[in-house]
């Protein structure tokens, strides 16, 4: 019986097998095929880009989106750059991928007749700039493009899946709001009736991801996606501007109003991190200025992603570190932490900056008996301030970390270095700002042992003393951390004559009682010479990666255990880390005011 059963069931799928084939060839059948991707057409506005196209290219190489369905609109013009060559080199190299591109370089002029600068916007610049996104949009709906794709030529799409996300929000026009250094993003929040911005309550929430989605917005720029195959797409207009428009002579306002005109609602959507782009500079800016605002981007990028690579599609010329005339730049670094000494290599290459990795004391493969071998003695009461409990075997290997580089550093006479951890984010014209610094600090005549670039400035009741004729440059009070310092030879010299392994505390406790400004005063009692010339930038030059509570957040001095007893762990309490928590906000009477302000200072703080 059983067996008659499966004859029959292997009779019956036979038939249906043979019913789905057909006796006829034109009688089979399979399952359809998917869908082709949208056609959809992309267009690259580039003028004096050379500083960004690498990445931002390599960006649209690694696009999740089939490149024969794809189109590239690129023009490019009054560039004093290479950026023509680069676009052509591009092209060239990637034309054969996808299914259309269009080409439209001009050599001559290099600048509108009518301009201040590169970075001055006249109306003879904007009104070309409406010109070309015209004939770009018109070169998408002559080609029936599915979609049209603005991607300004500074703009970091990180999220290789970013169109088929802004595809699935089914808008006419709809932006991935891009991240910046600062508030500036992509979109306005509001608009006043003569098509000016407007701040609105609701712009930080939405750029600060605390409400996620997709957002109806007056206006968004840089980078946006339209759905040509939207009936009221058809009256969207970048040139000319609408009979009925009175506003700003700007590309993207007059965009704007043509949508409005039009009765199409734009909307940005900030549900992921799709990108990154810089804050736009003031028209008195150079292009060196923009060039290392773009590359303090891409800086950002890493802080929380791997690294952005060029497009392979070009070849470009090795890049050149140097110590920035520093006799050596150490880099402090745990080997077992490799992805902070692969980021941080990285990234200072970016920067053309080389240094010497220094292997980190690991605090937490000595014992004990290890420590008091090497002479190791406690500071006799010392208790961290906020936990009450002794040093940490972190703390301890962080000691001896920069204990062995001030020993190198007068060992080899190095005059002047620069000490740097591994877990730090570089603040904006990091380089030149350094280099300005140290320079009129030599041609002042400074004399000076230790020059904070980065610290948390824990004496907050009254401003901090400015140095005079030196640009960015106050004493330093009562800090923490040593994320960053400048050290001389003398400098140096002075730490080790303190001889601070037998009486040891933590290395950023230690330096404010060498300049004699630890408000503990039993502390101090036990270093009778606190002469150390300590100073600060001001502003800093470089601020940790990660903050207590931060995603990501690991401490290996903070979590660790206590120095002699490794049952007593010492993160417990994380909300008792105030060490490693965020500089607080300085009332007004405590902010160093008087300090000298540098061109670039006033540059980086702009926030459009």
């Amino acid at each position: 019986m059983h067996r008659l059963a499966v004859l029959l069931l292997a009779a019956s799928w036979s038939l249906l097998a043979g019913l789905s084939r057909g006796y006829f060839p034109e009688e089979r059948w399979s399952p359809e095929s998917p869908l082709l991707a949208p056609r959809l057409l992309a267009a690259l506005l580039c003028r004096n880009s050379e500083h960004s196209l690498p990445h931002v290219l390599g960006a649209i190489d690694r696009l999740n989106y089939p490149k024969d369905r794809m189109a590239l609109w690129v023009a490019t013009d009054h560039n004093v750059d290479n950026t023509t060559a680069m676009l052509r080199e591009w092209l060239t190299n990637v034309q054969n991928l996808y299914h259309y591109v269009e080409w439209r370089p001009q050599e001559d002029p290099s600048e509108y007749e009518d301009e201040d600068g590169p970075k001055h916007w006249s109306n003879d610049r904007y009104e070309h700039v409406m010109k070309l996104r015209q004939a770009a949009l018109e070169t998408a709906r002559e080609m029936w493009a599915d979609y049209f794709l603005v991607v300004d030529c500074d703009n970091l799409l990180t999220d290789p899946d970013v169109l088929w996300k802004l595809i699935k929000e089914n808008k006419t026009i709809v932006a991935p709001m891009l991240e910046s250094r600062a508030a500036y993003s992509n979109f306005w929040c509001g608009m006043t009736s003569q098509g000016y911005y407007k701040r609105t309550p609701a712009y930080m929430p939405m750029r600060r991801q605390e409400r996620k989605g997709c957002f109806a917005v007056p206006m968004v720029h840089s980078t946006f996606l339209v759905d040509l195959r939207k009936q009221a797409a058809s009256q969207l207009a970048f040139y000319p501007p609408h009979p009925d428009y009175s506003w700003a002579f700007d590309d993207i306002i007059v965009f704007a109003f043509s949508a409005r005109m039009a009765d199409v609602q734009m909307y940005v959507c900030n549900r992921e991190t799709y990108g990154f782009f810089p804050v736009p500079l003031r028209s008195h800016n150079s292009l060196r200025d923009e060039t290392d605002s773009f590359l303090h981007s891409m800086l950002e990028v890493m802080v929380r992603g791997p690294p952005l690579e060029p497009s392979v599609y070009l070849s470009l010329p090795a890049k050149q570190p140097d110590k920035m005339g520093f006799d050596e730049i150490f880099m402090i670094n745990l080997v077992r932490r490799q992805d902070r000494r692969d980021r941080m290599l990285r990234t200072l290459l970016e920067q053309e900056i080389t240094c010497k990795i220094v292997n980190a004391v690991d605090g937490k493969a000595l014992n004990a008996s290890q420590v008091r071998a090497m002479g190791i003695e406690m500071l006799p009461g010392y208790s961290d301030p906020y936990h009450g409990r002794p040093l940490t075997k972190g703390e301890l290997g962080c000691f001896l970390s920069h204990y062995n580089i001030w020993n190198e550093i007068v060992e080899r006479g190095l005059k002047v270095s620069l000490v740097i951890e591994d877990d730090l984010r570089f603040e904006i014209f990091f380089k030149r700002r350094l280099q300005n610094l140290m320079q009129e600090v030599e041609a002042q005549g400074l004399d000076w042992d230790l020059i904070y670039i980065g610290r948390k400035r824990m004496q907050v009741d009254h401003p901090e003393k400015s140095v005079p004729n030196i640009h960015n440059l106050v004493e330093a009070d009562y800090s923490y951390w040593t994320l960053g310092y400048m050290i001389s030879l003398q400098g140096a010299k002075k730490l080790l004559r303190a001889e601070p392994l037998k009486k040891m505390l933590p290395v950023d406790e230690f330096l404010p009682v060498m300049y004699n400004k630890h408000p503990v005063e039993d502390y101090m009692s036990h270093f009778e010479a606190r002469d150390l010339r300590a100073f600060s930038a001001e502003p800093l030059l470089v601020f940790p990666t990660h903050y207590t509570g931060d995603p990501g957040y690991i401490s290996d001095t903070e979590t660790s255990t206590v120095w002699d007893n490794e049952t007593v762990r010492t993160d417990w309490d994380r909300a008792r880390s105030r060490k490693t928590l965020e500089q607080e906000e300085l009332s007004s009477e405590a902010q160093n005011t008087d300090v000298l302000q540098s061109a670039l200072d006033s540059t980086a703080r702009d926030e459009l």
